[in-house]
């Protein structure tokens, strides 16, 4: 008992109420991670009160690997104009390159050997037009010398699609040299796959030399 004749409860403050071990001084419970506002502090919650999540970026879009900047997939294999690499040209060379054998054959069987090479390049020319494949005749090929184009004066004897360079000739054999032209002008026109062309022989297989520009 103490002096004013009540009893002196362990616990009671001098207001006569409970001295509860957590209740602040406003009266309400003091709780761990209670932030000043009265609101729950959470980790991972920003300043905005929105989740901050690692691989979301400040428009509030998914940072994704792989993802260009137009929000395209970027994949390998696809060049800037968004068609495949060039092993679907390289696929196309090859078959026509196949169409080009069968017309050679198709000439050197109705004309046979002994002509000039300017009849025998007419006359595939004709031959692949007719089978509905694109064809030039003589186009010009300049030189890079120094990273300057040059004319001088050299001529493809056929471009087929843009893709198979045909050379043609009307030789005992053919030789080095002829190999070295060839491939000489697929690095010029940075092309892959090219033909060398002899009508000078009885049988036209005999004649053909498939070159490529590795």
């Amino acid at each position: 008992m103490n002096h004013k004749g009540t009893k002196d409860t362990k616990g009671i403050n001098h207001k006569g109420t409970k001295d509860t071990k957590g209740i602040n001084h406003k009266g309400t419970k003091d709780t761990k991670g209670i932030n000043h506002k009265g609101t729950k502090d959470t980790k991972g919650i920003n300043h905005k009160g929105t989740k901050d999540t690692k691989g979301i970026n400040h428009k509030g879009t998914k940072d994704t690997k792989g993802i260009n900047h137009k929000g395209t997939k970027d994949t390998k294999g696809i060049n800037h104009k968004g068609t495949k690499d060039t092993k679907v040209m390289d696929e196309r060379a090859n078959d026509l390159s196949k169409e080009i054998i069968g017309a050679a054959i198709a000439v050197h069987r109705e004309l046979g050997p002994g002509l000039l090479e300017s009849a025998y390049e007419a006359c595939l020319e004709y031959e692949l037009l007719d089978r509905g494949i694109a064809v030039e005749r003589q186009v010009p090929q300049s030189v890079i010398y120094r990273g300057v184009k040059l004319d001088c004066g050299y001529r493809l004897d056929l471009l087929v699609e843009n893709l198979v360079i045909v050379e043609l000739k009307t030789v005992e054999q053919l030789t080095p040299i002829h190999e070295a032209q060839l491939l000489t002008y697929l690095k010029l026109r940075r092309l892959w796959l090219g033909l060398l062309i002899n009508f000078n022989v009885p049988v036209l297989k005999q004649g053909i030399k498939r070159l490529v520009n590795n």
